[in-house]
């Protein structure tokens, strides 16, 4: 489910609580709301708010650090087509088809995230393939120096590493939000507003300004 999907079903839910709060006013007794009452909801509500930030403070947390990583390992994938491309254009013009396959699978990869398409099963088995070709026409590359043969072996190694940071940016991009905290939260924001409602007035000021606080 995507990101915009879960919050208008989220706005929804806490709208149709504090929705529920309102309908609960009119039809408790009085007494439920005298200055005792209130007092002890509002120290409910403040335990419940309190957890509701901590549990938000987590996911964002856990958001970010991921983006971190994944723009750390990003940077360093580059660095490293950059060097792949530089040491195969010291290699010599033996090297030309080794470039054009690193540039092609740059390109694809790029294509692949900017359409946020990590998931597809057919884009990640086109990537190992062209990761392969790349090893493979490395390995292919005609030797006829000692320098040639050392480039060569930096070359592989690099490329090697290149597929294995590939693999961990896709597998990290799977990992899905926790789905028992982002419930939790949802659900103690449901209670917060219906609280909301219950002592609130109804009327069209107090339900739009319900709305403007989620959103």
């Amino acid at each position: 489910m995507s990101a915009v999907a879960v919050s208008l079903i989220t706005l929804a839910f806490v709208f149709g609580g504090a929705l529920l709060g309102m309908f609960l006013r009119a039809t408790l007794p009085e007494h439920h709301f005298d200055s005792d009452s209130k007092d002890v909801v509002k120290l409910g509500m403040g335990l419940v708010a309190t957890m509701a930030a901590l549990v938000l403070g987590l996911l964002i947390a856990s958001a970010k650090s991921s983006f971190d990583t994944q723009n750390a390992e990003l940077t360093e994938m580059s660095s490293k087509v950059v060097l792949l491309d530089r040491l195969m254009a010291h290699y010599g013009p033996e090297s030309k088809e080794v470039r054009d396959v690193l540039r092609a699978a740059v390109v694809r990869v790029m294509e692949g995230m900017n359409t946020r398409q990590h998931s597809d099963p057919f884009e990640t088995t086109e990537s190992s393939t062209s990761s392969e070709v790349l090893y493979d026409k490395i390995r292919e590359l005609p030797v006829n120096t000692d320098a040639q043969r050392a480039m060569q072996v930096q070359a592989i190694n690099i490329s090697l590493s290149l597929a294995q940071t590939r693999w961990l940016m896709f597998e990290q991009n799977t990992i899905p939000v926790p789905e028992l905290l982002l419930g939790m939260l949802i659900l103690w924001l449901i209670v917060l507003f219906v609280s909301f409602g219950i002592f609130a007035p109804r009327n069209l000021m107090v339900m739009s300004a319900s709305g403007r606080s989620f959103t």
